[in-house]
Formats: structure tokens, C-alpha cells, sequence
């Protein structure tokens, strides 16, 4: 829960194990799981907006950036919001649960207290997951920069050609097309044929090189016009495979073209 997931099932898997977990747990304190369950539920939405509210407000707008009074205030001001909502999820408790009574509620059930302390394990929990996560991918990020500041190092492609050694600045390549175990380097005044697998050859090259098919890598400053399924380079029509669109539209965004 570091990062918002796109894909769904990951909060609803995590939400599942943890009304599951507090189920068993307060189900054995009660000696009633049907009750539990019900409890625990009434409780989850006031679980789930602190959480997220924590996780995706506070912690990146302001622990993440330093401004750790306005965390700190903002994070009481939520715990006490919260036992409030808490307070009177536990009085509905009692008159749904108990008709009204003490007696039919476990001890456990009017504890506020411990409540809060399961209620925020959970929060911290998912806070934790989430930093955790966080860390993972910028440390990815920084990696992946580091390479790709490598690759801009070198200002030229270098493949083997008719057995010479062929500079080809990158600047002057329009798209590059692969044939089987051979690749040809297109550019505005020349093709060159090399004998080099492509998936090989993205792997050295910068960006805004980006590979938009099994056959294609394009420089990304030479796209004229984008569609759908295809995409203008100089004025060759290149078609983008179904299992690149996705990552060439996101790329095309950042780079704003």
C-alpha cells in the first residue's frame, strides 16, 4: 500500500486478509464470530478512509516533504475525527448487537481504547507497506536513471557492419527494424544492416529511443504523428504491436510529445 496500486486487487486482497485476521481475533475474544464479523464491518469504512486519508494525504504532501508540524497536527486532528466516528460506531454496535445492553456485548467490544490500537495497527501496518514500496521504486528509478545517464555517455550507436565498426550518432536515427537475427539502422541518408538481435540493441540504447513493436525501435524525435495502432516516423508509417500500446502511449506522454 506504499503507491496506489492500478490494479485493484491488491487493496481488496489486503482489506480481505485484515477484516479476516480481525474476525478471528475478536471472534475468539467474544466467543461470537458471527458478531465479530458484523462489528468489524460496521467499523471498516471509518478503517479504510484513515487509512487512505494517512497513507495518500498526509504522509507524501507532508512527511515527505519535510513539514513535520503539519504532519503531526493534521495526524492528531484525524485520530481524534476518527475516535469520534469510532465512538458512535460503537453505540450503533450496541444498539444493533446488544438491543441496548452491555450485558449481550463482550467486555472487548466497549473498549475504545483497544479498538483504536487495532484500528491504527492496521493504518501503520499500510503505512509501512507503503514507504516500503516507495523506497523499492525510487530506488528503481535512480537505477534506471543511472543507466540511462550511461548510455547518454556515448553519443553514437555502434554495430557491426560489413565487418567494420559503424559510429551512427544517435541523433541521425529515425527508427530501427528488425530482421530475424539481422537489424537494419534506418536514418535520413542511409540504411545500415548489422547482424544483432534487437531485443539486444534496446538494451543499450538512451532514451527517447522506444520500442513500439517486436520489429520496431523509433526515436522518439522523429515521430511526426501518433494514432492508435500506428505512428509516423519521417514518412514511414510503423505499426505499434497490441502489447506495446500501452507502454508507448505512457512514455510518449512524459516526454510530451
Amino acid at each position: 500500500m506504499l503507491k496506489k496500486s492500478s490494479n485493484p486487487l491488491y487493496h481488496i486482497s489486503y482489506w480481505i486478509f485484515v477484516v479476516l485476521i480481525i474476525t478471528i481475533v475478536f471472534g475468539r475474544s467474544w466467543g461470537n464470530g458471527t458478531a465479530a464479523f458484523f462489528f468489524i464491518c460496521m467499523l471498516l469504512p471509518i478503517t479504510l478512509g484513515t487509512s487512505y486519508f494517512f497513507n495518500y494525504l498526509l504522509v507524501p504532501r507532508f512527511y515527505l516533504k519535510k513539514h513535520y508540524r503539519r504532519f503531526v497536527l493534521y495526524s492528531v486532528y484525524t485520530l481524534i475525527v476518527s475516535l469520534y466516528l469510532q465512538s458512535i460506531v460503537i453505540l450503533f454496535s450496541f444498539i444493533y448487537l446488544g438491543n441496548f445492553s452491555f450485558r449481550n456485548m463482550a467486555p472487548n467490544a466497549s473498549d475504545t481504547v483497544l479498538l483504536a490500537v487495532v484500528m491504527y495497527l492496521l493504518v501503520f501496518l499500510g503505512a509501512f507497506l507503503l514507504m516500503a514500496r516507495q523506497i523499492k521504486e525510487k530506488e528503481r528509478l535512480i537505477h534506471q536513471l543511472k543507466a540511462d545517464q550511461d548510455k547518454m555517455k556515448v553519443s553514437v550507436l555502434e554495430v557491426l557492419s560489413n565487418r567494420k565498426i559503424v559510429k551512427i550518432p544517435f541523433e541521425e536515427i529515425v527508427y530501427i527494424e528488425s530482421m530475424a537475427d539481422y537489424i537494419k539502422v534506418h536514418t535520413a541518408k542511409e540504411a545500415i544492416v548489422s547482424k544483432e538481435k534487437i531485443s539486444k540493441l534496446n538494451e543499450r540504447l538512451p532514451k527517447p529511443f522506444l520500442r513500439i513493436h517486436r520489429s520496431f525501435i523509433v526515436n522518439a524525435n522523429h515521430i511526426k504523428t501518433v494514432a492508435y495502432n500506428e505512428l509516423v516516423v519521417d514518412e514511414v508509417r510503423l505499426n505499434i504491436g497490441r502489447s506495446f500500446q500501452k507502454q508507448v502511449k505512457e512514455v510518449l506522454k512524459g516526454l510530451g510529445s
